[in-house]
């Protein structure tokens, strides 16, 4: 059905002040609500019931026919790769591969392939995504605009139980054309038994029916949450839009049973195959037991020790959660090949398209320059503490002005004697000054890209947040390679989905997608070899496990890739299309696409 009748005309760009899904109160709110299993997930027994884990892999096998593309030090690309008990034994020519294997070796043909090392996600949330995961995904991938959303709505009603809740995500009107909010009236039209609920990406704001009201006891009296708000009609009632995180759990507050994970192992396993889809071996959880504390940390290494576990695991621990962590003595390096601690993250400001992102001069059109989380001079406290304690010191730095604040913390820490082999790294460093590439590149620190901030709000922060000269310090990756930086990129999922060939195509081409045609500063496309290593060897040498994943080189763990072609033999515009064959993890297949 059409909204554009039933709702306000969308505006170019819907400003969302916290913009920021992965650190939404709201979210944490409800992740708490699966503490009790998560931590019980912490004890060896949870994981029994998955039954026996797969066999690592023994003996000797041979890829060849592939273009093997070996990401080493030369970028070697070579025809056959040999791997013995997890681990790669030898690349190179099949004769030379044949000699080091031995005769006894099974070989594998693998004619027309390209063999990647396997792709590292070096930003995302675990069990944000495993809470997230339970809800429909309505966003511009799956609905590319308001009136999708509805649809969706529509069949997901059709087919839900009696009084079933309908609870989805991600509706983004700054990505999504049509209506820039959905009401209870339309919602009513397509779903009018059951409670629907819609969170819009940031996770501040969310969209209910009238069933849902009705249930939440919501009327015309009942009075705004303290700091949040019920939208009304003229006559008071309420709307069914929610903002701010008091008014979103008045509603959710009576369906919180069903959002919790009843089932983390199964949870774990699904996160895991997400990641095997799209070609990643190893995931870096960048804020763990910012949802659920402890427990998650524990339930990792259970996850880990089960033998279960598809996807690597290496995590930073949350600064906000500082005093529980110093309870516990967690130390860096803590764990094994399969899940390990490896940094502290610090939250510095907010989001650059929720305009709390800490600027250096005022938004576009306004005098606001967003937020600081943690005061310039704590922030230096902070990282000095956790750097002299050994710690790789990872900060969530968004806005100009918190790149500033977070170099000058950075370079206390240095002159207070931290090591210089600790690779601070920068998360999102969305805008970026010549100056500030200069102390990056001074201090050996290392920046990670949300280019999806290129693709997907590119047209936003040229036209209406930032303006074009300053749209264009937006993921400056060719720079920092330039100035002899290592950089990488990452999806921050669930701001965005994991997807590294859909990360490489957006560094290479930095199309927008709101723009057919339109790209953003092109001087700052990269090629699609330095894409290629920055997800996977110095994806690796950033969390601090080039010794062990990133190359194909002998000695390291057998974690590979399969795609339908070599990257580095299409047209970089063509990045999109190729395909994830198959996923390899020490040795093993943990994924293999469905021939069609």
């Amino acid at each position: 059905m059409t909204l554009t009748t039933l709702a306000a005309p969308v505006r170019a760009f819907a400003p969302d002040r916290f913009g920021c899904s992965c650190c939404a109160p709201v979210l944490q709110d409800l992740t708490l609500l699966s503490v009790t299993q998560v931590a019980a997930a912490a004890r060896p027994e949870a994981w029994k019931k998955l039954g026996p884990a797969p066999a690592a892999q023994s003996g000797t096998f041979i890829l060849t026919g592939a273009s093997v593309l070996t990401v080493d030090a030369d970028f070697s690309t070579v025809e056959a790769l040999a791997v013995r008990d997890g681990r790669v034994l030898a690349v190179g020519s099949l004769d030379d591969v044949r000699a080091e294997a031995g005769e006894d070796a099974e070989v594998i043909e693998a004619a027309g392939r390209a063999i990647l090392p396997g792709f590292i996600e070096p930003h995302m949330h675990f069990f944000t995504i495993a809470v997230m995961s339970r809800w429909a995904n309505v966003g511009a991938i799956a609905c590319p605009d308001a009136d999708a959303v509805i649809d969706r709505i529509s069949d997901l009603a059709a087919e839900a139980g009696p009084d079933r809740w309908i609870v989805a995500r991600q509706f983004d009107p700054s990505l999504q054309a049509g209506a820039d909010q959905i009401t209870r009236h339309t919602l009513d039209q397509v779903a009018p038994r059951h409670p629907v609920f819609i969170f819009k990406a940031s996770l501040h704001i969310g969209y209910c029916n009238s069933r849902a009201l009705e249930i939440a006891g919501l009327t015309a009296e009942t009075p705004d949450p303290p700091g949040s708000a019920f939208v009304r009609d003229e006559d008071g009632r309420p709307n069914g839009v929610l903002k701010g995180q008091p008014a979103i759990m008045a509603v959710l507050a009576h369906t919180l049973s069903s959002l919790a994970i009843d089932d983390v192992p199964e949870a774990c396993l699904q996160v895991c195959a997400k990641a095997n889809q799209v070609g990643v071996t190893t995931v870096c959880d960048q804020g763990a037991g910012l949802s659920l504390g402890r427990a998650e940390v524990g339930a990792f290494h259970s996850f880990a020790a089960s033998g279960h576990m598809t996807a690597r695991l290496r995590y930073s621990l949350s600064g906000a959660m500082a005093d529980r962590w110093d309870e516990m003595d967690v130390k860096p390096g803590q764990g094994d090949e399969m899940a390990r601690a490896t940094g502290w993250k610090i939250v510095s400001d907010g989001s650059n398209q929720g305009r709390s992102g800490l600027q250096r001069e005022p938004y576009l059109g306004g005098d606001d320059r967003g937020l600081a989380y943690v005061a310039a001079d704590d922030l230096k406290v902070q990282v000095t503490r956790r750097a002299l304690e050994g710690w790789q010191v990872v900060v969530h730095a968004n806005g100009d002005q918190a790149i500033d604040n977070t170099l000058d913390a950075m370079e206390a820490a240095r002159a207070a004697g931290a090591s210089p082999d600790l690779r601070f790294r920068i998360e999102h460093c969305s805008i970026l000054h010549d100056d500030q590439i200069r102390r990056i590149a001074a201090l050996g620190a290392s920046p990670s890209f949300l280019i999806g901030h290129v693709h997907y709000w590119g047209k936003a922060f040229r036209d209406e947040i930032f303006g074009p000269l300053k749209a264009d310090l937006l993921g400056r990756a060719a720079s920092c390679g330039k100035a002899g930086i290592r950089w990488t990129l990452h999806s921050d999922e669930p701001v965005t989905d994991m997807d590294p060939l859909r990360l490489m195509d957006n560094a290479v081409n930095r199309s927008l997608w709101k723009e057919p045609g339109g790209v953003l500063n092109p001087a700052e496309r990269v090629s699609v070899e330095q894409a290629i290593v920055s997800l996977t060897r110095d994806a690796a040498w950033q969390c601090h496990s080039e010794h062990e994943i990133g190359s194909l080189e002998p000695g390291k763990f057998a974690d590979f890739v399969v795609l339908d072609r070599s990257p580095l033999e299409i047209d970089p515009a063509d990045l999109r299309r190729l395909k994830v064959l198959e996923t390899w993890v020490a040795g093993r297949c943990v994924y293999r696409r469905e021939a069609t």
